[in-house]
């Protein structure tokens, strides 16, 4: 008989600020890793609570951007193997499966895993949103990190990159109210990261970008063929746009203000 190979140990992690309503069905769906971390921003709703119930160890750092964040969860994993999984998301049974054989003998150094996107109570097929490769979830910690960007951080891999067939879920927007907070929140920190890197909102990026985005995703990504949650999904990418840039030209002029005033003599 051919000798068989022992799979790798795996540390899940996750990110959290104030997940309490959410946070105990993805440790549910993760239960099964050899460690779960969990790096918390001082929340305030029993999140870590809930966290120290599955064993979690918890790490709590002050917000200070998304990809620091990370990389404080791949400095305190014990284990190589590192899959990376968000508060709105699940793991599945198909794609446990898939990891499992993957890790008896991983040919890459990272893998792209897909996503199945619930909007309002809907899997949406087209839209950008399926099979919604953003970042690798799965690899090899030696190998790999993230950018430190406040938001939508970047990643460098040293090695092959590879993909999984079977998907995990995600459940961002369960409602109209959940879709503006985080909204509010990410438009905030592309301003501040797009100002940081001396990018400024010209007239063309708050009249053209949002429209652009919202034909992006409505045709090109073929929104329309997700009717009228399709729809709602463009208009939403289409505003986001126009919040992020309306931001940005507002922090231009603050910091004008601030630099007029110091300028200002009085006889």
């Amino acid at each position: 008989m051919p000798e068989m190979t022992a799979k790798r140990p795996i540390t899940a992690y996750t990110l959290t600020f104030n997940e309490a309503k959410q946070l105990r069905a993805v440790l549910e769906s993760v239960a099964w890793a050899d460690e779960i971390i969990v790096v918390d921003s001082f929340s305030t709703d029993g999140t870590v609570e809930i966290a120290r119930e599955f064993n979690a160890r918890v790490i709590s750092e002050k917000f200070c951007g998304f990809g620091k964040l990370r990389n404080f969860a791949l400095d305190a994993a014990k284990n190589d193997w590192v899959f990376s999984i968000d508060s709105d998301e699940r793991c599945t049974p198909e794609f446990r499966k898939e990891l499992d054989a993957t890790l008896e003998a991983p040919e890459c150094a990272a893998y792209f895993v897909p996503r199945r996107n619930q909007f309002l109570g809907r899997a949406i097929r087209y839209s950008g949103w399926y099979p919604d490769y953003r970042q690798p979830q799965v690899f090899d910690r030696k190998r790999f990190r993230y950018s430190e960007d406040l938001v939508h951080e970047k990643y460098k891999v040293e090695g092959s990159i590879g993909y999984f067939k079977n998907p995990i879920l995600q459940f961002p927007f369960p409602d109209i109210a959940t879709v503006m907070r985080k909204m509010d929140r990410y438009t905030s920190l592309m301003a501040e990261r797009h100002y940081q890197d001396g990018r400024r909102a010209k007239f063309h990026h708050l009249a053209l970008n949002p429209v652009a985005g919202f034909l992006k995703k409505f045709f090109a990504q073929q929104g329309f063929r997700d009717g009228t949650h399709g729809f709602m999904i463009s208009a939403i990418y289409g505003y986001y746009t126009f919040l992020k840039y309306a931001k940005l030209w507002e922090m231009e002029m603050k910091a004008q203000g601030a630099g007029d005033d110091k300028t200002v003599t009085h006889q």
